[in-house]
């Protein structure tokens, strides 16, 4: 599967611009914050509207202003992980993973490479910032996606949570095969990760 965007957004006065190609493993956005990286993952999602350009992923077009093609973002089928985990905290883990789960996908597999299974009965509250960010992870991959998408998924973890984030990244690109988009600040976490890097 393949990544095919060419973006431009004015957001008061500044203009976000990229263009990059590519095709599985891991696409990252590379730059200093408030460069516009999240922006440019909302807009591949169909969350922000781009002002030119185009977004096709896999030759299917999701977006493109020349035309006006605007699919719907429940229809793109990206899988996406914020900043912040947002779990539902009135949802126990379980629930938080099976919410929009879509039919065709397998639970006991994600919950299995994701090592989560501990964690089912927990409530959100009481996770640490690496469990509750492979929750998030597992939940964007129970909804089926085409494409996951990854927004400075390793901030705000110590070393060791860190690891664990980044492998399970690395197996998703790896064994999953599931094209990642990413955004990072951080050079080395561009490196491991980054099967191609697109510097802003």
């Amino acid at each position: 599967m393949s990544f095919d965007v060419t973006l431009t957004k004015r957001l008061g006065d500044a203009e976000i611009a990229v263009a990059f190609a590519g095709g599985g493993g891991a696409t990252v956005l590379f730059g200093p914050s408030g460069i516009g990286k999240t922006s440019i993952l909302n807009m591949v999602a169909g969350l922000l509207t781009p002002d030119t350009g185009h977004v096709r992923i896999d030759g299917d077009t999701l977006f493109d202003a020349a035309t006006g093609v605007d699919v719907a973002p429940e229809r793109r089928r990206a899988g996406y992980v914020f900043q912040e985990p947002r779990l539902f905290p009135h949802l126990r883990v379980r629930a938080n993973l099976l919410y929009g789960a879509n039919e065709d996908s397998i639970p006991g597999e994600a919950i299995a490479f994701l090592g989560i299974d501990h964690l089912l009965d927990r409530w959100p509250r009481t996770l640490s910032g690496g469990e509750a960010r492979r929750v998030a992870i597992g939940r964007a991959l129970l909804s089926n996606p085409r494409f996951l998408l990854l927004d400075e998924p390793l901030s705000s973890l110590d070393r060791a949570r860190r690891e664990e984030v980044i492998q399970t990244i690395e197996y998703i690109r790896d064994i999953r095969k599931l094209p990642i988009l990413m955004v990072t600040h951080d050079a080395a976490e561009a490196e491991r990760i980054g099967t191609r890097i697109v510097a802003m």
